[in-house]
């Protein structure tokens, strides 16, 4: 009896430590291939054209925040997971801005790609910018502490900026390292004024500013509405696929050709496409869904790796799967105009 006594206590301990184990939390995050989406179901513009043969997608990557030691087991043994520490995924941010950062992302993407698409097809728009949105702010800033990303920045010493070139050149033609600037900033629909000191960026860079990366916050008055949904989908790497699905509703055309289409990569109003992260999960993923064109954003310079480790993927995968590389929307829609019919 003795014995069994004690087997019990020992197995009730073992469960007591492993329960415990479970609640300690581990800075880790999960990365997976995520879904595919029918952008047709998320976009709709005004007497929008949707009749054709096959679709465009956009790709997701899921991720899964380990919340304890048993979602970090299943991340070293599940197929196609990769684990990142949480300061590489969200460097220093509160979750708030985190949660603001990613908000703003996919609110940025979605009208860059109503303006570039727009362009592209000839329609009629108005943009009118809000101000500077702040979207990171660097280690070594002065601004650590005096403003948070997801600021929105109106005025700079009382004159009042809107563009990001603007705001970069006011700091940079009237200011030195170790001045003072004075900003007007928006902060969950609060005016508050701040006070942050210039500095150098590097000793043998003659550039000065606040160590803030600033982008353009700014509405958009159309000719034809248009809705695009992305329920809990974040970031801004589905800017060329609603660029392209909302092209496509535009000029009545059916670009698609017959094909199952996804890709990825960021756009800007201009219609460049950029870098983004999680390239390998959106092949793999777009392959398991039995996708038959991938779009995946040019590598323009050293520091870019999207278009090759696409193609790596698809090779150690042997998935069959097009790659193709863009650095535009307009060569996207080149390349689709010039696709023979499936």
């Amino acid at each position: 009896m003795k014995r069994i006594s004690k087997r019990i206590k020992i197995t009730f301990f073992i469960l007591f430590i492993l329960i415990i184990v479970g609640f300690i939390p581990t800075p880790y995050y999960l990365y997976q291939p995520g879904t595919t989406e029918d952008l047709t179901a998320m976009v709709n513009v005004e007497d929008g054209y949707i009749d054709e043969k096959g679709n465009f997608y956009l790709t997701t990557v899921l991720s899964i925040e380990a919340g304890n030691i048993y979602y970090l087991a299943y991340g070293l043994l599940a197929p196609h997971t990769e684990i990142k520490k949480a300061t590489e995924v969200r460097s220093d941010l509160t979750n708030q801005e985190y949660d603001t950062l990613l908000s703003f992302m996919m609110r940025d993407s979605k009208q860059n790609a109503i303006v570039s698409s727009f362009s592209e097809a000839g329609e009629d728009l108005h943009m009118e910018n809000n101000g500077i949105f702040v979207y990171g702010i660097a280690e070594q800033s002065k601004a650590k502490g005096i403003l948070k990303v997801g600021d929105i920045i109106t005025e700079v010493d009382g004159t009042k900026v809107s563009e990001r070139n603007e705001f970069i050149n006011y700091i940079e033609q009237n200011k030195e390292a170790g001045d003072t600037v004075s900003l007007k900033i928006t902060r969950n629909g609060k005016i508050r004024e701040k006070t942050v000191e210039i500095i150098p960026f590097g000793e043998e860079s003659n550039r000065i500013g606040l160590g803030i990366t600033p982008e353009e916050d700014f509405i958009i008055d159309l000719a034809r509405q248009v809705e695009l949904k992305s329920e809990d989908i974040g970031g801004p790497s589905a800017g060329l696929m609603f660029s392209l699905e909302i092209y496509k509703q535009l000029v009545a055309k059916d670009l698609t050709k017959g094909y199952e289409i996804a890709g990825t990569g960021t756009i800007d109003h201009k219609g460049n496409v950029g870098q983004i992260g999680g390239i390998r999960h959106k092949v793999t993923s777009a392959s398991l869904q039995g996708i038959d064109i991938f779009f995946v954003p040019k590598d323009l310079s050293e520091l870019d790796s999207n278009e090759k480790n696409a193609l790596d993927e698809v090779e150690k995968g042997g998935y069959d799967l097009e790659i193709v590389p863009v650095a535009t929307l307009a060569e996207a829609i080149k390349y689709l105009e010039n696709l023979k019919e499936k």
